[in-house]
């Protein structure tokens, strides 16, 4: 089963894109099967809320099974939730101490 990224976006140059995808990239250079929010919510249109994005991304999260947290994840209350759901459900926690 593939990993999930999760960090911060809202408020982030660029929304943290390049950050997403480089470990994405990063990731599966290593082999890892990952799920990129970027990729998960691409379809969305660019006045989507921040709730449809999270309704997307929680969708994903529940098909990883375990989660890579990027810095400054902890000033995020998209990826606090994340790692919160993440905790809960036993999935392996990365990156996640900072």
């Amino acid at each position: 089963m593939p990993t999930y990224i999760s960090g911060p976006m809202t408020g982030q140059p660029e929304n943290n894109v390049p950050a997403f995808n480089a470990k994405a990239a990063e990731l599966r250079a290593a082999g890892v099967e990952v799920v990129n929010p970027v990729e998960v919510c691409a379809h969305l249109p660019p006045d989507a809320c921040w709730r449809d994005f999270m309704r997307g991304d929680i969708v994903a999260l529940m098909g990883c099974n375990s989660i890579h947290m990027l810095p400054g994840w902890w000033r995020s209350e998209g990826a606090r939730l994340e790692w919160w759901l993440a905790l809960k459900l036993g999935m392996k926690i990365e990156g996640a101490a900072e």
